[in-house]
């Protein structure tokens, strides 16, 4: 039985799947896909996620792919719009892009220069933060758009992995710290 008063880690362990030894042997993957898929789950974790962001921002980023999940609910529930910070070649128009290292090698991520006018306050909204280097990608484009990002919202955030550190100074909310 769901309620609003069950703690929010509460909902996540008991919605989100684990899948052991994905993407590789030794990883337990928790997949937030069955937390999406349930109504008051979705809803308890967007409301969350952009809570203390409230008043604070114009639009919600969201980052390629479950970040847009997230970023569309958000926008929506916050009377807000929203914008996709996509892989290398998905936009269809002029971009700016930031390249940011993988653990495997690099990877784009871009925004439609005219998506974010200058001097926007941008929340920006994701499923997992682990080392920051994505999220730390986001930041940097969104700030090259003339953009301010007020805060990074995320579902699960990695211990450990100095995520949080590298986006400093910058407010990070994660709803469960695994």
């Amino acid at each position: 039985m769901q309620n609003s008063e069950e703690p929010i880690a509460d909902l996540l362990d008991r919605l989100a799947a684990v899948v052991p030894d994905y993407p590789r042997p030794g990883i337990s993957f928790k997949d937030l896909t069955p937390v999406f898929a349930d109504a008051e789950g979705l809803k308890r974790i967007v409301d969350e996620v952009i809570a203390p962001f409230a008043g604070r921002f114009d639009v919600i980023a969201g980052l390629e792919a479950r970040g847009f999940v997230l970023a569309a609910a958000g926008a929506y529930a916050a009377g807000t719009g929203m914008v996709t910070l996509r892989k290398k070649g998905k936009l269809p128009r002029e971009v700016h892009a930031e390249d940011y290292l993988l653990e495997y090698g690099t990877a784009t991520l871009e925004l439609h220069r005219d998506d974010i006018a200058p001097g926007t306050r941008v929340l920006l909204l994701d499923d997992v933060l682990a080392t920051g280097g994505t999220v730390g990608a986001a930041v940097r484009l969104v700030e090259r758009a003339g953009a301010e990002v007020v805060g990074i919202g995320v579902v699960l955030e990695l211990d450990g992995l100095g995520g949080r550190q590298k986006l400093a100074p910058h407010e990070v909310h994660a709803l469960q710290r695994v």
